[in-house]
């Protein structure tokens, strides 16, 4: 093969020896004729024929230095710019108001619970309804508690329902513009205008698909006018704080889905209309000292938890109609 056997002796040689014996003596003795039927055209010269075996192998010896680029670029990557990528997604992590209703981060970003709060705890405690001096011992449990008929001669009861709301909202100008957090969970309503544009046939289940949502009310004409109809739970502590705005829950049978509220106090909900099913789960890290259980309320109950710890779920009865005053206490 004269290509080859045209190469400098010594080193170089010995490597073309070894690529001989590679490739086998049959398919050297049919890239020799090739190499002499070029020849004989007149069109190719000797040199032109090692000009081009040089190019050859020149583009190899090139391609792995460009493979060499490209590993070195990865290791480079993977020290210097990887712990830099780590450093910026744990501040992202460690900053909740940077995503401040992303659930999934506030979950990843939660303290480890110590379990005290859920030992031995298989059931809400069921008051009935007491006083505030009574109830001073339970004020800041983080035991869920149901106090029975609490809200029973709130007017709101009586008085407050879908129509009245909407009636309301549409009352107050700016009222449906105001950005207000809104949780369609489950249903195919994705603003308080959707809640309010549904057909009377969808309002009352009669058509369409169930529907519930949740909202808060931080437009304060809209909440004066709100607590007119409800005062705060007369067994609450006098000198407990409560926030500036509170929240309606109202719909049929999905309720809100398991989850935990990301909120500065404890919660109170008053039943208003329908009854609810309650489903509580401790954090994960709990699950081998403490245990879910659930409970139920009816119209005029009022229930109090920690859904700061305890995870938490509702469902309504199947055709009912639920309505839920919900706000905070601290």
């Amino acid at each position: 093969m004269f290509l080859f056997s045209s190469r400098p002796m010594g080193t170089l040689g010995d490597r073309m020896r070894v690529v001989r014996e590679r490739l086998g003596d049959e398919f050297l003795d049919k890239l020799d004729e090739l190499h002499l039927n070029a020849l004989r055209t007149g069109l190719v010269s000797r040199a032109d024929l090692q000009e081009a075996y040089r190019m050859a192998r020149d583009m190899n010896t090139n391609h792995n230095r460009l493979n060499f680029l490209w590993l070195l670029g990865i290791i480079f990557f993977i020290m210097i710019a990887t712990p830099i990528f780590y450093e910026t997604i744990s501040f992202l992590l460690g900053v909740r108001c940077f995503l401040p209703n992303n659930h999934l981060v506030w979950e990843a970003t939660r303290p480890i619970s110590d379990c005290e709060f859920c030992k031995g705890v298989a059931a809400p405690l069921i008051l009935p309804n007491l006083t505030r001096e009574d109830f001073a011992r339970y004020a800041y449990s983080s035991r869920p508690i149901i106090v029975k008929k609490a809200i029973a001669h709130w007017s709101a009861k009586q008085s407050l329902n879908y129509t009245s709301i909407k009636e309301l909202y549409e009352s107050v100008p700016g009222s449906l513009d105001t950005a207000c957090q809104f949780q369609h969970f489950n249903s195919d309503l994705k603003s308080l205008r959707d809640v309010f544009r549904m057909s009377p046939k969808r309002v009352n289940l009669s058509e369409g698909s169930p529907w519930f949502v949740g909202w808060s009310v931080c437009q304060p004409m809209v909440l004066a006018e709100l607590r007119k109809l409800y005062p705060r739970p007369h067994f609450l502590p006098v000198d407990a704080e409560m926030p500036s705005t509170d929240y309606i829950l109202m719909g049929y049978e999905q309720g809100a889905v398991m989850h935990l509220d990301y909120i500065p106090r404890l919660m109170w909900q008053a039943q208003l209309q329908g009854n609810k099913s309650w489903f509580l789960s401790p954090a994960p890290e709990c699950d081998h000292q403490c245990q879910s259980f659930f409970f139920y309320v009816e119209p005029g109950d009022a229930v109090l938890v920690d859904t700061r710890i305890w995870y938490y779920a509702n469902t309504i009865p199947r055709g009912q109609f639920s309505l839920t005053v919900q706000s905070e206490y601290g």
